[in-house]
């Protein structure tokens, strides 16, 4: 169960990266490299965190592979039937893929902080599902050359530490599978809630 969520994650988010590689005109080459960069950076960050090496991107080439392909057809699909530079279109698809991705590595992180480190303590465990969840969203947009969506963008990297939360204290009573569905969920109805009603955390404008 743990492979297939995390294939889906990593699909979700591979399209996300794509996206915003169309958006900034990039070829072939820096739509795919983006994509790959956006689904498997935060697993990467996270196993260098957790002294899992090398990491498992490195180690099961599906996900890396996958990510690639994901963004080749993405371009190729999104060059030939929709223009990408419409912000609507833009901003929708990345949003429901960042959706996905978000919620679902960040219940991931926990997952892995619990099960490689013997003695992980909520804290831990928080600190890699959210780092794992926002990490690859984070070097996407660097490399993009934008601002990180994480610091801009509604009730982003808050929605991953609610879910976190309530996934690392649901660790112990539900079972691991329950809490991560439950905070997977949790974040999604969040993230959704926090574009219909426009929640944003303080900024100067």
């Amino acid at each position: 169960m743990i492979f297939f969520l995390e294939l889906i994650g990593t699909v979700a988010f591979a399209i996300s990266g794509a996206v915003v590689g169309i958006q900034k005109k990039m070829d072939i080459f820096g739509v795919a490299i983006l994509a790959m960069t956006t689904a498997v950076g935060g697993g990467i960050i996270r196993d260098i965190i957790l002294n899992i090496t090398p990491p498992a991107a490195f180690r099961n080439p599906v996900f890396t592979l996958s990510s690639i392909g994901v963004g080749i057809i993405v371009f190729v699909v999104c060059r030939h039937h929709f223009e990408m530079q419409k912000h609507a279109v833009y901003d929708v698809l990345l949003r429901i893929m960042d959706a996905i991705g978000l919620s679902l590595f960040t219940v991931i992180g926990v997952e892995t902080a619990y099960i490689h480190v013997a003695d992980a303590n909520a804290y831990l465990a928080i600190f890699v599902g959210v780092l794992t969840g926002v990490g690859g969203g984070i070097l996407r947009d660097v490399l993009a050359g934008n601002t990180p969506y994480v610091f801009v963008k509604h009730f982003y990297a808050c929605a991953s530490l609610i879910g976190a939360i309530v996934c690392a204290v649901c660790w112990s009573w539900l079972g691991s599978v329950p809490s991560m569905l439950i905070s997977a969920g949790l974040i999604m109805v969040l993230r959704n809630m926090a574009v219909h009603y426009r929640w944003s955390l303080p900024k100067i404008e």
